[in-house]
């Protein structure tokens, strides 16, 4: 989806996917080590980058839409914390290599070809040691009408994310249905794929 699209959708006065954090975020969050540097892919407004923050990790949102950063910026001076804000196309350009503690991706939907990519990206943005956690919605999510993409093309596959993880040590996989309940966009059970990997070799 483009640039123009996700800026129409963050006009919305209303933060449209809440201002709480991702419960699966919330739940996993306990494993980074205090003041982490976080990176949060395709953040949008900014929810889960504040909630990070506010944990006392330094975290940097990165969406390509100006309009959701600017919310971003916004909840953080709520919360009273700060969060950097990168705007780039996470389909074209990859993060610096080796600088974060953890990366963090939820519903960052993006086309399928270029899903090879923002993974590998995120993958390649973390030290040795560090934590991916992604949450996403399977193709099976299009029958339960409770948010996400209105394409399959623009959700994922278990099988293609294992096998982009494949190197490394996964933690956590999980793919079935969840209750999500946040914001207008996101409203009820839904089929999810949810993961925590660390960037160890597996020998």
């Amino acid at each position: 989806m483009s640039k123009e699209h996700w800026d129409k959708r963050f006009s919305d006065q209303d933060f449209v996917y809440g201002k709480n954090e991702n419960e699966f975020l919330n739940k996993m969050s306990g494993i980074l080590p205090a003041s982490s540097q976080v990176g949060c892919f395709a953040e949008g407004e900014g929810r889960n980058a504040v909630f990070l923050a506010k944990q006392g990790h330094k975290v940097t949102a990165y969406d390509h839409s100006r309009v959701g950063l600017e919310k971003t910026k916004k909840l953080a001076e709520e919360k009273g914390v700060h969060v950097e804000t990168v705007e780039m196309d996470l389909t074209e350009q990859k993060v610096e290599k080796g600088q974060f503690d953890a990366a963090v991706m939820i519903f960052g939907h993006v086309p399928e070809k270029d899903q090879p990519f923002l993974f590998d990206s995120m993958i390649g943005s973390l030290k040795p040691g560090g934590y991916l956690i992604v949450e996403v919605y399977s193709k099976d999510q299009l029958r339960y009408k409770s948010g996400g993409p209105d394409s399959e093309k623009l959700m994922y596959d278990p099988i293609d994310v294992l096998q982009w993880i494949k190197p490394y040590t996964c933690l956590h996989f999980y793919y079935g249905e969840e209750e999500v309940n946040e914001g207008k966009r996101h409203t009820g059970r839904g089929h999810v794929i949810q993961l925590v990997l660390k960037k160890v070799i597996e020998s």
